[in-house]
């Protein structure tokens, strides 16, 4: 009887049994990729053997027109002068940043000097570079930063660089190359220029991040600080942006790929890698809503891009 009744209750628990929840299906969502300093260190595949010959065709010729040693064209006595120009060259001719600098140096020769000095003097001496009224603010600030958090020297690392005003990776890279022989490889505009009419990217319209990833997967290592260099050179000597002969050129009769003209790369170049090319509050003056300006009111960069109503301009 028990045995029975027992067999019922398991007919009924198996007839009225709630079935097993369905794993719910899971939605993958695609991968992005994102341009920007993280996907500085994403890997590429291998450049095939035709392009690192050509690139190392390049890398030879480049020496053998501009020998090493090199040294960068701003006028420098330490490495805080270096710092300060490399900020003020941004969208400028190191030409003039050298015409502007040995007055500035000489009133504020030191981190201390220079976070002593009111913007406006600061400003005054630079007033005949483009964005003087940010770059004044620029160095007012990461000179207060300096003192502040390094005792007053410019530290060596890129992570220590890129946190100061005004100081993106294209600059901390110039630094660390240049100053403390860190293997970097910057991209301005004449690099990214020549790197794409040369065919070295491996990808089209490729950006500045794009450019600094594969030239550094062409060249060697210990060559970057040189053919950073090189190329800068080469570009202002027979690689001009515009009504580019390329017949006449060294490298382009031989390398060149189409199309030649290349977009003036300045203007992406520094939105992208820096935030050098924008306006600031500078340090003193007053912000809308009341109070002076601080650090963090330069460090932090306005949105680049042309302001409402006006046209972008290029930058040679």
């Amino acid at each position: 009887m028990l045995v029975a009744a027992h067999s019922f209750v398991s007919l009924l628990l198996h007839r009225f049994r709630r079935p097993a929840a369905r794993p719910r299906a899971t939605m993958t969502a695609p991968a992005v990729t994102v341009v920007g300093q993280a996907s500085r260190a994403t890997p590429v595949a291998a450049p095939s053997p035709e392009l690192r010959a050509k690139a190392e065709r390049i890398r030879l010729q480049l020496a053998a027109l501009y020998p090493p040693p090199l040294a960068p064209p701003l006028t420098h006595r330490n490495t805080f002068e270096f710092l300060c120009a490399v900020v003020l060259s941004a969208q400028t001719t190191d030409a003039k940043v050298n015409v502007v600098t040995p007055a500035l140096f000489t009133a504020a020769p030191t981190p201390q000097a220079m976070a002593a000095l009111p913007v406006e003097t600061i400003q005054a001496h630079i007033r005949q570079l483009g964005l003087s009224q940010a770059k004044a603010g620029y160095l007012k600030a990461l000179s207060m930063q300096l003192v502040e958090r390094h005792g007053g020297q410019v530290p060596n690392s890129f992570a220590e660089l890129e946190a100061l005003s005004g100081v993106g990776h294209k600059t901390a890279s110039v630094v660390m190359s240049q100053a403390f022989g860190v293997p970097a490889f910057a991209v301005d505009t004449h690099i990214h220029r020549l790197a794409l009419r040369w065919g070295l990217c491996s990808v089209p319209k490729a950006s500045v991040v794009h450019v600094e990833r594969d030239c550094k997967a062409l060249f060697p290592e210990h060559s970057w600080a040189d053919v950073h260099l090189q190329m800068i050179f080469f570009g202002r000597q027979h690689c001009p942006a515009k009504k580019h002969d390329a017949a006449q050129c060294p490298i382009c009769s031989w390398a060149a790929v189409e199309p030649l003209e290349v977009e003036d790369a300045a203007p992406a170049a520094d939105a992208l890698a820096d935030a050098e090319a924008v306006q600031a509050t500078p340090v003193g003056k007053k912000r809308a809503g009341g109070g002076a300006a601080s650090t963090e009111d330069i460090t932090t960069p306005a949105p680049a891009g042309p302001r409402p109503g006006k046209r972008a301009r290029k930058v040679a």
